[in-house]
Parts: structure tokens; C-alpha cells; sequence
């Protein structure tokens, strides 16, 4: 299950949507598009923000098929700088591996995102410019390392899964 939230910048939570993806799949770029294009805040969705490219495993994600089919911007959220020859390796593992090795190439450059007092972020983005997309990111950052929108999904993912959540409240 992926949980989504909706905020007003880092402060406001205006919604909640879920989806389902398979483990180790390739549905999750279908699922996160049928999932924004169905929900009634689609108007009002700024940037749509991912933590990481791959869900459910390996079950990675095309962010500009997703720009294109929804018309809202991505901006994945790293907290760490992938190793990429690692993930290449793991991936040899799927027989459609090449497909999946190019929507991470697809998704363009990793740019380290500094935050003020917290561990700096990596972000890639499309449909949005660099200047936005780090602004966007600053910005929603209020409480920990990463934007407030994907802390706020993962207490609710966790509540939801196991009945509690780890995070402080």
C-alpha cells in the first residue's frame, strides 16, 4: 500500500489517498497516475512528491510518464545518494531489468538539496524547474530531513500497516 498526503506547503494537511502496488511489479507509475487523476484534489495538486523511485521492492516508477499522463509535477526525495552500480546489480535480476534500469536513467540528474539544521536531501524532478523544485523541497521541510508531505504519509502508511506508528507525535 502507498499512502499519499496533501499539504499546503509543510504545514497545512488538506487530504489523505492510498494506492496498492505489487511487490517487486511494474504497476506503480499505473497505480500512483490512476490514483492522482482520480482524486478530487487533482486541481489543487502544486508537485507530486515521491520518496524514492522504486516502491514495493523494485517496482519502479516512470516520473515523466506520470508528468505527462496527470499534468502535475514530480519531485523524487532521496535521503541518501543511491548507489547506482548496486541497484544496476539488483536489478539484472528482473528479465525486464533494462526497462527498469532506464526509468531511474530517465528520471535525469541527482541534485543534493541542503536544508537548513537537518542532513541535506537528494531530489530528481521533471516537469518543474531545478530553482522550483529545490524551493518546493525547502520549504515543505519543516519538522525533519525530508519534506513534511512524505513523513506525514509514512506515520499514516505505518498506523495503517501495523497498527501503530514509530514515529513521535
Amino acid at each position: 500500500m502507498l499512502v499519499g498526503t496533501l499539504f499546503r506547503a509543510g504545514n497545512w494537511l488538506d487530504g489523505v489517498l492510498r494506492t496498492q502496488v505489487t511487490v517487486d511489479g511494474t504497476d506503480a507509475t499505473c497505480s500512483l497516475i490512476e490514483m492522482v487523476n482520480g482524486s478530487r484534489h487533482l486541481e489543487q495538486l502544486g508537485v507530486l512528491m515521491l520518496d524514492g523511485i522504486t516502491f514495493g521492492g523494485f517496482n519502479v516508477v516512470n516520473i515523466q510518464k506520470i508528468f505527462q499522463k496527470t499534468g502535475v509535477p514530480v519531485i523524487v526525495i532521496m535521503r541518501k545518494y543511491p548507489d547506482m552500480p548496486r541497484i544496476k546489480r539488483a536489478l539484472k535480476n528482473f528479465p525486464d531489468w533494462e526497462e527498469r534500469w532506464n526509468n531511474i536513467l530517465k528520471a535525469g540528474d541527482i541534485y543534493k538539496v541542503d536544508n537548513i539544521n537537518q542532513e541535506p536531501v537528494y531530489m530528481q524532478f521533471c516537469g518543474i524547474s531545478e530553482e522550483d523544485a529545490r524551493e518546493i523541497v525547502k520549504i515543505s521541510t519543516t519538522r525533519s530531513a525530508i519534506p513534511e508531505p512524505i513523513r506525514v504519509a509514512h506515520i499514516i502508511a505505518a498506523g495503517i500497516t501495523t497498527g501503530e506508528s514509530k514515529g513521535n507525535a
